[in-house]
């Protein structure tokens, strides 16, 4: 009778990246970024430009507000490559498909 273990690879780790905070993969170190950015917009705009304190507020938000939207309307949830896709879509208006269209926003003259 042999006594040696049967090793096999299951792979079972390597389709997560992995989770902080509920945001998946790396998308952690873009809110970070956002809210650094948004940290030193308030603090030039409040400091160097002399601006009231609710104005820096809402320069601060634009940054937060802008990774926030990346995060949870491109990236969150959606496949790989997903916002890159997107953003080749809007920039070239084609696809790679037979008989695709371009969308046009109803209010742009055709």
């Amino acid at each position: 009778m042999k006594a040696e273990l049967r090793l096999t690879d299951t792979n079972a780790a390597s389709d997560s990246t992995g989770r902080t905070w509920g945001l998946e993969g790396g998308l952690f170190w873009w809110l970070v970024g956002g809210v650094g950015a948004g940290i030193t917009a308030f603090f030039v705009a409040l400091v160097l430009l002399k601006s009231t304190l609710l104005t820096a507020l809402g320069v601060a938000l634009v940054p937060v507000g802008l990774c926030l939207a990346y995060i949870f309307g491109l990236r969150q949830g959606k496949p790989p490559g997903y916002d890159r896709d997107m953003f080749e879509r809007v920039c070239t208006g084609s696809g790679f498909a037979p008989g695709h269209s371009r969308v046009v926003h109803p209010l742009q003259t055709p």
